[in-house]
């Protein structure tokens, strides 16, 4: 997501990571990754925390107070519900934001990066569909999803003044304009 994030806004210095402080393990991993990637693009990374609605819109005061140039939301099924509210923020401060969740984008946020949800749906079902005609779930193999999809909101895009990259929306699953 950062990469993305640095290919539509080369030029942002400050980058934030939202993240669910109360799911520590999640938060951890994902921070580490994104600080991997920080460190390759340059751009200073901030974490900025969340684990309430109010918390949440604390953060985007605090990004716009600190300059923030970009948010990128780490994935957590509490900022999943919260997908409308989160880009209605990004919109009302101007924040160029991407999510690891389509409904982001589709309510007015910049873009989304992640797992196709029908598609894990759709495994979860199976696995369990298995599991209840009597397979041992320990002799189930482990499955993921293997599709991620790239939503890319052109109006968004226009109302921040960021031109999209052509090879960026060439590559998009989905482009809302």
């Amino acid at each position: 997501m950062l990469e993305l994030l640095h290919e539509v806004v080369p030029a942002a210095t400050v980058v934030a990571l939202l993240v669910n402080p109360t799911s520590r393990i999640l938060t951890e991993s994902i921070s580490k990754d994104v600080e991997a990637a920080a460190r390759i693009l340059q751009p200073k990374l901030r974490m900025l925390p969340a684990s309430t609605e109010r918390e949440i819109d604390d953060s985007f005061a605090t990004a716009a107070e600190r300059g923030i140039s970009a948010l990128a939301i780490a994935p957590d099924v509490f900022f999943y519900s919260r997908s409308e509210q989160l880009a209605a923020l990004a919109v009302r401060y101007a924040l160029p934001a991407i999510s690891p969740y389509h409904p982001f984008a589709v309510a007015g946020g910049l873009m989304s990066y992640g797992t196709n949800i029908r598609n894990l749906s759709r495994l979860v079902g199976i696995y369990t569909g298995r599991v209840l005609n009597g397979e041992n779930p320990g002799d189930l193999p482990v499955q993921q999803t293997m599709k991620v999809e790239l939503t890319v909101n052109l109006k968004a895009a226009k109302a921040l003044g960021i031109s999209i990259p052509l090879p960026l929306s060439g590559r998009a699953d989905e482009v809302i304009e």
